[in-house]
């Protein structure tokens, strides 16, 4: 029996979450993310930035600190280390790891470029219309100072691409996961719509955040492993900011 199986055996570092604490785990950092972005983005505009850096701030001063700080808070309270916090921590052997990083990035980057398009615009034009167009991060960037676009992007890159995939693997499926690990092979999918919708700033991405996030967190639960799902998490994030470096400067 691994280290992960064994902790989550004993029943130690909280045992299994209630629905309702699970519901609110899941939800609650978006809920505060989405509340920091509405009241900076103006702030951040104003200032000659585009509101993407808000986004970006949101994940610095709202994700990351909320999220560990959780983690740190629960180990101090049961008198456990981060460790017995964090489950999920099995390893896989590496050519293992790499075929599965790999295809799961294959999966979302294909699912990405064909159907998230066609999807936003449905569901942007018949449930989401009513939001108003900040929501949606159309801007043009050509009104921004060059200065500007390579803070922002630079800045995203470190917090989006980097530590805030790492900070979300080791919170939602390092923790979260295994304590509704009850629900047997439903477990993966409760927790990939809770995550989905804790992105409350693009709620029009559900469905397709949802069927391209899937196989990431199966995998995760498949192998008792936060390191496949972080892998494919960072290389995904990482190629969406490349994509936005044609869109910011081209």
């Amino acid at each position: 029996m691994g280290t992960s199986q064994a902790l989550i055996g004993k029943g130690i570092a909280d045992g299994q979450h209630s629905i309702a604490r699970t519901v609110v785990l899941h939800l609650l950092p978006g809920v505060l993310m989405v509340a920091f972005y509405i009241l900076a983005a103006p702030v951040v505009r104003g200032l000659g930035f585009p509101s993407l850096m808000a986004i970006y701030l949101a994940i610095l001063f709202v994700l990351i600190p909320f999220e560990l700080g959780y983690l740190f808070y629960r180990a101090r309270k049961n008198g456990s280390s981060l460790g017995d916090m964090v489950l999920y921590r099995e390893p896989v052997p590496k050519w293992q790891f790499v075929a599965l990083v790999l295809g799961l990035l294959a999966w979302s980057s294909i699912f990405y470029v064909l159907i998230y398009p066609p999807l936003d615009v449905f569901f942007i034009e018949n449930v989401f219309f009513w939001l108003p167009d900040s929501f949606f991060l159309v801007e043009d960037f050509a009104r921004y100072s060059t200065a500007a676009l390579v803070i922002t992007w630079a800045f995203g890159f470190a917090v989006n691409a980097i530590v805030g995939p790492i900070v979300e693997e080791v919170y939602f499926r390092g923790y979260l996961l295994p304590r509704i690990s009850r629900f047997g092979a439903w477990a993966p999918l409760v927790n990939t719509v809770l995550f989905s919708v804790y992105h409350f700033f693009t709620p029009w991405q559900n469905v397709g955040r949802i069927v391209g996030l899937l196989p990431v967190v199966y995998a995760a639960w498949w192998k008792k492993s936060i390191y496949v799902s972080m892998g494919a998490h960072v290389l995904g994030n990482v190629s969406v900011m490349l994509i936005l470096l044609p869109v910011f400067f081209g």
